[in-house]
């Protein structure tokens, strides 16, 4: 009797993103990967401990993904807003994994990657070292925050996506202007979250930026 076929990392990591790609944390287990295998949950556990562990380099996967080619060009703010669309866009093509990657953040070769770029970038600012760190962490937790939003609208099927839309007109044009005077008042130009995110993503950065180019001496 043949032996079960040994899968390697990788192709466990593909898979678990695939599943990943039709599910949320929440619901997705090393039980339901394993079956997708065709393997038992024990095999999985000689590469990763626990869930928490797989989920975290899925996501790292895709850190490494987005910095593939990547070569630093530009000054500081041009370095830190290329990294910051590549992994918007990275992360905008599994969605699923935008939160995950907010939730269980990595050590791996994705994450050191990125927050090398970002640190490096930080310096090349002419921000003095013991100011780098405060801002690089202040940098990542935006991007971070960003993206796992991003990728939450982002998943939203066509149904759930008009059923939001409806209840923010109701929310929004029908508010009572005696109880909400300010919310009638612009309720015409008022865009639900889901609307003109890269430009959002984009204007939220460039200030986030210019935060830190202000505080350079």
């Amino acid at each position: 009797m043949a032996g079960r076929r040994r899968w390697s990392t990788e192709e466990i990591l593909d898979t678990a993103a695939e599943l990943l790609r039709t599910s949320d944390a929440e619901s997705f287990s090393v039980r339901k990967l394993a079956a997708a295998l065709g393997t038992d949950s024990s095999s999985l556990y000689r590469h990763f401990r626990n869930k928490t562990e797989l989920l975290r380099a899925v996501a790292d996967r895709i850190l490494v993904a987005a910095m593939e080619d990547y070569r630093p060009e530009g000054d500081w703010k041009q370095r830190l807003t290329a990294t910051a669309l590549r992994l918007r866009a990275a992360f905008g093509r599994h969605p699923q994994l935008a939160a995950i990657w907010g939730r269980y953040a990595s050590g791996g070769a994705g994450s050191r990657l990125v927050m090398e770029e970002v640190l490096q970038a930080l310096r090349a600012s002419g921000l003095p070292d013991e100011a780098v760190p405060l801002r690089y962490h202040r940098t990542v937790v935006l991007l971070a925050s960003l993206i796992a939003s991003d990728g939450g609208i982002g998943t939203l099927t066509p149904d759930e996506y008009e059923q939001g839309m409806e209840q923010f007109r109701v929310a929004v044009l029908g508010a009572d202007p005696e109880h909400f005077p300010a919310l009638a008042h612009f309720a015409r130009e008022i865009r639900p979250l889901g609307a003109d995110r890269r430009a959002a993503f984009e204007e939220i950065l460039a200030a986030h930026l210019a935060g830190i180019e202000a505080a350079i001496p």
